[in-house]
């Protein structure tokens, strides 16, 4: 599917069902999922309803994974990426600032093709515009008179120097504590409860790194390869490629590989 056709579906969602809701949530349209932290509201549902099936009406061989689909069948994370298209979407990243009230959130797709991220879009519904990547052309913000910047990760400084955004509410315990007392290592650091606007705020240079506990792909493909377009070094905490179908592990991305091994060894000992 082309990314522009992508980009203007999920809009088109947004437009429809998300931001019409924005604090206007009655009671009885925010539900819990896993904790008080984990929420639903009804713009999730209507907006993943209507981006699956724009996209189906589409491109009706295309497999479309979303969070809230794999909320009523986690079986579909099983599902083969291999010979054939898959798009994951996150209708409303950061559900619970949305639902707060907070206009912090997003609307994200990331396309694979034969198990590769070969696209990833992210919407802000409040700015209207959108951080696009596509696999070797770079990470680009597209505004709605269509002018386009291309991103640039920020370049390496000394670690005191670092500023950044980490996730550390699905670190084990023990290793939460051992990395938020780490993180006084840095010179600054933060958590958007969002992470489209966290790559977003990266893509553009604002913050060395972004570290993540947890690994759903509608959070993430989209978003590790836009780091990767803009020139960042993406990896899990073992070192390895971090791939869509990869659900632990961990996520950390900096400005190179020296910055990424100085950040693991000091402030992400786990």
């Amino acid at each position: 599917m082309n990314i522009d056709r992508l980009a203007a579906i999920l809009k088109q969602a947004a437009k429809q069902e998300i931001v019409p809701r924005f604090r206007r949530l009655d009671e009885g349209m925010i539900q819990t999922k896993t904790g008080a932290f984990d929420l639903v509201t009804e713009a999730d549902t209507n907006a993943e309803r209507v981006i699956t099936a724009a996209i189906r009406d589409h491109s009706p061989d295309i497999l479309v994974i979303g969070e809230e689909a794999v909320a009523a069948n986690p079986r579909l994370l099983d599902s083969s990426l291999e010979d054939r298209i898959v798009i994951y979407v996150d209708p409303v990243d950061g559900t619970a600032n949305f639902a707060g009230g907070l206009p912090l959130f997003a609307v994200m797709a990331a396309v694979v093709q034969n198990g590769e991220p070969v696209a990833g879009v992210i919407y802000d519904p409040m700015g209207d515009d959108f951080l696009m990547a596509e696999k070797g052309c770079g990470t680009w913000q597209v505004f709605p008179d269509g002018r386009r910047i291309r991103m640039k990760y920020a370049d390496p400084v000394p670690l005191a120097e670092m500023g950044g955004l980490a996730s550390t509410a699905f670190f084990p315990l023990e290793q939460r504590r051992t990395i938020l007392g780490n993180l006084a290592k840095v010179k600054m650091s933060a958590n958007y409860r969002c992470a489209g606007h966290e790559y977003r705020f990266a893509a553009g240079g604002n913050v060395h790194f972004l570290a993540y506990g947890k690994l759903m792909p509608w959070d993430h493909v989209a978003g590790a390869l836009m780091m990767r377009e803009a020139g960042a070094h993406v990896a899990k905490f073992d070192g390895s490629p971090y791939r869509p179908g990869d659900l632990g592990g961990g996520l950390l991305v900096a400005p190179d590989q020296a910055s990424w091994t100085d950040l693991r060894r000091e402030v992400f000992a786990i």
